[in-house]
């Protein structure tokens, strides 16, 4: 989902002009092997949450010119070649245009696809094939103006039909139908962006009803995972895919409410935006991201280089094969070290890279580039490192180059803090997760008449149940609360005061 930036330049002229712009950086010991052009074998991988898959550190995006094709690129041809490099990490979406196509071109030549002549099942089990829908409704649906999530199949399509369109596409004969074998990996809700989105997708999700006028997306993608027909959406009892998950651009507190609601550990997988600028924004490396690893959630990276943002391209959407970039790398900004600041974020599996052209010539190659990059450990880069990495970022476009994110805002105070008066006449005092701003949350506080009396180590709030703390009252007389919240910088933000009186 991402394009590359390329200086063309010989081996020799490459290696020293990087190296001497990196500016102190350690570079992947990979990277310093037979002139930057040696993989290991095999690739690195890393569990993937807790789904039953290890999953090589660089996926293949399904944008760039797998969606937009260029004069001159076959877009098959890159994915052939991911395939043979060892990448087992395929990601496309309805949304992509004539990528899901593209991609079922490349697996009915590989084998992959059921009921061809060449299928190998056993193939097929190496890979993971994630597609994407938009739409936040399996059955009926509404106009209001908090739901997005538009037609991204045919017109009036919901939720499902997505799912079989995708499966006719990448794993069927690309027109009208596809084999009872053929399955998707996962599917992911895309680009959540408001919590009505959130309301529209758990709609009828714990209550099943097949008589209801609505219902929301996650019901029916559940019912097409067990093989059951809980929504009346699926009689013939399918399965159809194996996880489900969602993907978020711009705004952390909504994720996090997705992930919150999801009370029966459905969601196996989250596609995020993270690179070297996440935290001129509000960040995702601190908010989100922690709560969907406390969950054991498969977390895949995307923009690492901001959608082709932090080199030459314009911050906006890509569209066209102009916005395409066909080049690779810079001695300005390492893309190297951009992959591995994403892939040493604390959580995150692997990266989706779209590419722009592939060469038989490594140098030139930006597939091969971008593998050697994320053969990296997720602890391979030191916050010193990283910190090294944000500097070099914030030059591109003087960092405005995640247009796709919520602007920065600092730490919030903890949220919805409330206290009240047990029958034993003790408080309770309840609070929800305060937002990070550029530094992780350290811990809490808990004061009572200016005195602490609780210091309460931060941990990601996986549920909606709050923060708690039970404080004994000790007499009638009247008690100020306040509930602060320090950062790893020693930053504090607190509260309104919580008065509350003895019985």
């Amino acid at each position: 989902m991402e394009n590359n930036h390329f200086i063309r330049q010989n081996r020799r002229q490459f290696i020293q002009t990087s190296c001497a712009a990196a500016v102190g950086l350690t570079l992947s010991p990979y990277l310093l092997r037979a002139g930057l052009v040696s993989l290991p074998k095999p690739l690195a991988k890393r569990q993937f949450g807790k789904i039953d898959f290890k999953v090589t550190t660089l996926g293949l995006g399904g944008q760039a010119s797998i969606q937009w094709t260029p004069a001159g690129i076959d877009p098959v041809a890159i994915i052939l070649k991911a395939y043979k490099l060892g990448i087992n990490y395929y990601d496309t979406s309805n949304y992509y245009g004539p990528s899901q196509l593209n991609y079922g071109k490349a697996f009915r030549q590989l084998g992959l696809v059921p009921g061809e002549e060449n299928y190998n099942e056993s193939k097929r089990k190496e890979i993971f094939v994630t597609s994407k829908t938009g739409l936040r409704f399996a059955k009926g649906g509404d106009d209001r103006k908090e739901v997005h999530g538009g037609t991204n199949g045919p017109i009036g399509s919901k939720a499902l039909d997505d799912v079989r369109r995708t499966l006719t596409q990448v794993f069927g004969n690309g027109i009208d139908s596809f084999h009872d074998g053929a399955y998707l990996d996962m599917v992911l809700i895309h680009t959540l962006g408001t919590v009505g989105e959130v309301d529209a997708l758990y709609e009828g999700y714990f209550n099943p009803d097949p008589e209801a006028k609505t219902i929301g997306t996650l019901a029916a993608l559940r019912d097409v995972r067990d093989g059951t027909n809980r929504t009346g959406l699926n009689p013939k009892n399918e399965k159809l895919i194996r996880h489900i998950g969602f993907s978020g651009h711009k705004d952390p507190a909504v994720m996090i409410e997705m992930i919150q609601r999801d009370a029966e550990n459905l969601i196996d997988g989250m596609l995020v935006a993270i690179n070297a600028n996440d935290k001129l924004y509000f960040n995702m490396q601190y908010n989100v991201i922690p709560v969907a690893a406390a969950k054991n959630i498969g977390i895949i990276a995307m923009k690492v280089f901001a959608d082709g943002a932090m080199y030459s391209k314009k911050a906006e959407w890509s569209r066209t094969p102009e916005h395409v970039v066909l080049q690779v790398n810079s001695p300005e900004l390492p893309a190297n070290e951009l992959i591995r600041y994403s892939l040493t974020t604390p959580g995150i599996h692997t990266a989706i890279i779209g590419i722009g052209q592939i060469s038989d010539d490594p140098m030139q190659c930006q597939l091969t580039q971008n593998l050697i990059g994320a053969q990296v450990k997720p602890t391979d880069m030191s916050e010193e490192e990283r910190e090294k990495v944000e500097a070099l970022a914030v030059k591109s476009k003087g960092g405005k180059t995640n247009y796709f994110q919520n602007p920065f805002q600092n730490m919030t105070a903890p949220r919805d803090a409330k206290v009240e008066i047990k029958k034993d006449g003790k408080a309770s005092i309840s609070w929800q997760t305060a937002y990070a701003g550029d530094a992780a949350i350290d811990h809490y506080e808990v004061w009572r008449n200016d005195e602490k009396v609780a210091n309460i180590s931060f941990a990601p709030q996986t549920t909606k149940t709050p923060y708690l703390f039970i404080d004994n009252f000790g007499n009638k007389t009247p008690k100020q609360y306040v509930v602060k919240v320090v950062d790893k910088k020693r930053r504090v933000v607190e509260t309104e005061l919580l008065t509350v009186f003895g019985s």
